[in-house]
């Protein structure tokens, strides 16, 4: 898509409202408008998009507050669906649900959005450096990369040729700066010599095409244990973060967009409140990328559609969202797209369909919830490009049930569509323990799909430390119904042992600080060193158990607190360090047993030589 926005109407058309309900509008004749094409409402120019087409009279959805709009207000077509402007300028930047750049708007009237006010997604004056990549006369095909623009430090734009156009490069700019609106290519089609600027329009209800879709077999490291170890999302994959208020679902997608192994994070805050963006613009600019060296936020793209502003606009910034994801992975990016929360646009859908009078569905939403929820996530996934490259779109929704019922509609349709579910517990938010994922409600499809990653890059015996673990926490829930009826005290060691083995587990392992400089970040290995010397420390118990040897004198070793201090300590860069403690746990259990036993027991009888 390019060209200037058509700003008349069709001959004849004289369109003029005839009902106004909220954010949705009904104008009448409806002849000269098309579905889902933007239009331009009453002399403010309000932005809405035409949703339903019946009977001559076009319903109109509007982006914008419609407060002093009445029957007879003026509707215009603007002959164009929809649409994001794709470019260089989108990284580091921060758009509402409708692309407008909310820095422009502040600079050129004030602090508050007013009605009306769109100005353009790109900045038409800034100039880019441009370095041609192929020579004129060559052949190119659609998602070839004719040029490139360093965007910021972390990220190079690339040009690419649109969709859908084939032929021969006519002529390309020498290298030099540009502005957006310049003609840097080209390129002689069977339609004749079409030109190419540095950016270009797309529909975002349109899904950008690809070259083939592959399975994700690659784990997005993420550096929260409890996510890469227990329950993995892949490179490409979907997951969804459902918790009631205050469990910690936007600290989590803040934890996930600062230290996700992705090249782009595009966070989308749908209908959630104000200060969750401000903390991400306050934050992002001071954080270091780890693996860069540069500011987060130089490889972010915020898309901010606060709870305060327009109902309607929310589910524009969904689509605005996945749609800049998409142009990135086109470039053969990993980007990973937040989404805070689905459960905010549903309950914008639910408003729309009230005023457009549909029947409801189950809780007042509308029937078809579950089919806009399964085509926003089935646009993410790991693809091959139309130019040959290999990118990903993952997609990881918050959803906000209401009081944590996780049997609500948004919730359960949303759980059919993703393959990672990571269940929010109210009790463990409480308790302070971070990430509050219920490792009983949780699950992740990509379990064996990731495992030949981990046992190629990390340890062979990662799924088995991984399987026993799970085991272990399953077992102690069964035995904490029994905790709450005798206390623990009445369990036998062998039972206490499980309990105080999943005590290790849930606090030396799956709880971690994202205010800690090392703990807030684990990667794979540390990950790998630090589960294997705590299921280390559990074998050695089930050797105290079997002497017959008091659990208590175990778990009063001094070696144990250098266990509990070592997700704090190292940052798992050196395995030295782990193996140091596994050595210090076998001398100290070792030492226990041979008092028990006395001289007879064989010295360095650690749980490896037995």
């Amino acid at each position: 898509m390019s060209g200037k926005r058509n700003t008349r109407l069709p001959d004849g058309q004289d369109a003029r409202i005839i009902m106004v309900s909220g954010p949705v509008v009904r104008a009448m004749p409806a002849s000269g408008f098309a579905m889902n094409e933007m239009v331009a409402v009453g002399p403010e120019q309000l932005v809405g998009e035409v949703i339903g087409l019946e009977k001559g009279i076009a319903t109109i959805q509007v982006f914008e507050d419609t407060t002093g709009v009445r029957p007879g207000t003026p509707v215009r077509g603007l002959g164009l669906p929809l649409f994001v402007e794709l470019g260089p300028g989108l990284v580091g930047e921060i758009f509402d649900g409708i692309q407008r750049p909310l820095k422009g708007l502040r600079e050129k009237w004030g602090d508050f959005i007013h009605r009306g006010k769109i100005g353009t997604a790109l900045d038409r004056d800034r100039p880019w450096s441009f370095t041609p990549l192929v020579k004129a006369g060559a052949g190119v095909r659609p998602g070839m990369k004719l040029g490139r623009i360093p965007e910021s430090r972390g990220v190079d734009h690339y040009l690419l040729v649109p969709p859908g156009m084939e032929g021969t490069l006519h002529r390309i700019a020498a290298a030099g700066e540009y502005t957006i609106e310049d003609v840097v290519a080209e390129v002689e089609t069977g339609q004749g010599i079409l030109p190419l600027r540095l950016y270009h329009r797309w529909p975002v209800r349109k899904l950008r095409p690809c070259g083939r879709r592959m399975l994700p077999a690659e784990p997005l490291i993420t550096g929260q244990r409890v996510i890469d170890t227990f329950f993995p999302l892949a490179r490409g994959g979907t997951a969804a973060i459902p918790g009631g208020f205050g469990t910690g679902k936007t600290i989590t997608q803040h934890q996930l967009s600062k230290w996700a192994d992705a090249d782009l994070i595009v966070y989308i805050g749908c209908g959630e409140r104000g200060n969750e963006m401000t903390g991400v613009l306050v934050d992002f600019p001071q954080l270091l990328d780890p693996r860069s060296g540069h500011p987060l936020i130089e490889r972010t793209i915020l898309i901010a559609n606060t709870s305060d502003m327009p109902v309607a606009a929310r589910e524009a910034s969904i689509y605005t969202g996945i749609t800049i994801a998409e142009y990135y992975r086109d470039m053969g990016y990993d980007v990973a797209l937040m989404a805070d929360s689905t459960s905010r646009w549903a309950e914008a859908l639910r408003e729309i369909s009230g005023r457009l009078e549909e029947m409801p569905a189950e809780e007042g939403f509308p029937a078809y919830l579950a089919s806009r929820l399964a085509a926003f996530y089935e646009r993410g996934g790991q693809v091959t490009t139309l130019g040959g490259d290999r990118g990903s779109v993952t997609l990881i929704g918050a959803v906000s049930p209401p009081g944590g019922d996780f049997s609500e509609p948004v919730t359960m349709h949303t759980k059919r569509f993703v393959q990672c579910f990571w269940a929010l517990d109210k009790e463990l938010a409480s308790a302070r323990y971070f990430p509050a994922i219920n490792y009983l409600q949780s699950y992740s499809a990509y379990g064996d799909q990731v495992t030949r990653w981990w046992q190629d890059r990390v340890g062979t015996d990662w799924n088995e430390l991984r399987t026993e673990a799970m085991e272990i926490l399953q077992e102690d829930a069964r035995l904490q119904n029994i905790v709450k009826l005798l206390g623990e005290e009445a369990l036998p060691d062998d039972q206490r042992r499980i309990i105080e083995s999943a005590r290790l587990i849930k606090d030396d392992f799956l709880q971690q600080s994202a205010f800690d400089p090392v703990d807030t970040y684990a990667g794979p290995e540390k990950q790998y060193l630090l589960l294997g010397v705590i299921m280390h420390f559990i074998h050695r118990l089930r050797d105290i158990v079997e002497a017959r040897i008091p659990l208590y004198q175990a778990m009063e070793l001094e070696v144990v607190a250098d266990l509990h201090r070592a997700k704090f300590t190292w940052k798992g860069d050196d395995p030295a360090p782990f193996a140091e403690l596994r050595r210090r746990i076998d001398q100290a259990v070792d030492g226990i047993l041979r008092r028990q036993a006395g001289p007879s027991y064989p010295a360095g009888m650690g749980e490896d030589e037995q």
